[in-house]
């Protein structure tokens, strides 16, 4: 039985900077096996598929320039052998030629200067022999060194070296673009490079205030367990079983008797998206064996997506911000008490806590935060007003300053006016 024909041939388009692949299957251990590894880890497959397309891109493109280069080089080495060839068959016929003319002149028997020699020293001569040998021999070179020059600065077949000539030139120009193209790929080589350290350095940088804020974070969560009586340890640092997530572990009532529950602090610098965050703290809980998770991030603005401050997630998770430079633990304190109450009341099930009554002070809480919220966002529009102002009133000033200076300025031009009165 034959195979079905695919209704959609594969096939790829190009337009401008813009490549589009439609239904194309690649077949491809290494491919299949990188782009599934990294969707298990929470890439996402297009954007790896994507790095893939355009380093494979980059490395043939700079193999092709490579070999371009190689190919000139062999050419050019090729048509130098050929040249000197061509140079030294046409150095040969010009030594046989001259050495046909100095036998022509110089042969003892039929050569001409012996000719000369016998009319001037014959019976019948009546020139001097100094001057008619000295005429002949320069009569003579001068001649040949003509033909000489003729011969080499023609640009026919009869120059020896005029293909040489000419191949050179054309080759030289043939190099010069050349090299043109390879310094303009050098160029652009140059700037991807620069651009890849641009971003090297940003990730560094980025990693680097990542680390920070992780201390900052394991500081104040320390600060609020030391007054609860409760032991928080900084195991950013410490593998667990299958990796190292999880910054800051918290054992409830651990300084004064045993641990009655853990909870995980995961400290974030970059905004996750909703399902990478659940991801997170739902692996620092089993790497750090708690029984709740909580996301910190430095701001509002990077609590992940769909997702609201202080809010509990699954019975076991959720986020709250902490801004080092603010100074304010509110809300970490804040997250750090629900939590711990969630986990207190996981352990005591049964015995006698009253569950409504606790909910009923968790909302109000939050309600208390909410107020709180409104009141910083008020105070932030209050300060900006200020500011303003006080930059209005400083220009004002400015202009009242540059007027008093044209006021002295007049003063100072024209002296003391007339019926001047004293102020």
């Amino acid at each position: 039985m034959e195979a079905a024909t695919p209704l959609r041939q594969p096939g790829v388009t190009t337009t401008g900077n813009r490549l589009t692949v439609h239904d194309l299957t690649v077949e491809d251990e290494a491919a299949a096996r990188v782009v599934r590894e990294r969707e298990q880890a929470g890439d996402d497959p297009v954007k790896t598929v994507t790095d893939a397309i355009e380093i494979g891109a980059r490395v043939l493109d700079r193999e092709q320039a490579a070999a371009n280069a190689e190919y000139v080089r062999t050419e050019f080495e090729k048509s130098a052998q050929e040249l000197d060839r061509q140079f030294s068959d046409k150095a040969r016929l010009v030594a046989e030629h001259f050495g046909k003319k100095v036998d022509e002149v110089f042969g003892e028997d039929s050569g001409q200067l012996t000719k000369e020699f016998e009319k001037l020293f014959s019976d019948g001569s009546t020139a001097s022999v100094q001057n008619r040998v000295r005429e002949l021999v320069a009569e003579t070179m001068t001649k040949s060194r003509e033909d000489l020059l003729r011969q080499f600065s023609a640009a026919d077949g009869s120059n020896p070296l005029a293909d040489f000539k000419a191949n050179t030139v054309r080759e030289l120009h043939r190099m010069a673009e050349i090299l043109t193209g390879m310094q303009e790929q050098i160029v652009g080589l140059r700037g991807e490079k620069e651009k890849l350290e641009e971003l090297d350095a940003e990730r560094e940088r980025g990693t680097a205030k990542g680390r920070s804020f992780e201390e900052q974070v394991a500081e104040a969560v320390d600060a609020i367990a030391l007054a609860q009586g409760d032991v928080a340890e900084a195991v950013g640092d410490q593998k667990g079983p299958t990796g190292k997530t999880g910054d800051v572990l918290v054992s409830i009532d651990a300084a004064d008797g045993p641990c009655r529950g853990r909870i995980v602090f995961e400290a974030k610098n970059a905004k996750l998206s909703s399902p990478e965050a659940r991801r997170e703290l739902s692996r620092g809980m089993r790497e750090r064996d708690a029984d709740f998770a909580v996301l910190v991030v430095p701001a509002e603005e990077k609590v992940p997506a769909k997702l609201t401050q202080l809010r509990e997630y699954e019975g076991d998770k959720l986020v709250a911000a902490y801004d080092p430079e603010d100074g304010s633990t509110l809300a970490l304190e804040l997250g750090y008490r629900l939590a711990r109450a969630r986990v207190l009341m996981k352990r005591a099930a049964g015995d006698g806590v009253d569950a409504g009554a606790v909910q009923e002070a968790v909302e109000r809480a939050l309600a208390e935060m909410e107020d709180v919220r409104k009141v910083k966002s008020q105070l932030t529009g209050a300060k900006t007003g200020i500011d303003n102002a006080y930059e209005l009133v400083e220009g004002i000033a400015e202009r009242v300053r540059a007027q008093l200076a044209e006021v002295e300025r007049l003063v100072a031009a024209g002296g003391p006016p007339q019926g001047a009165l004293d102020v």
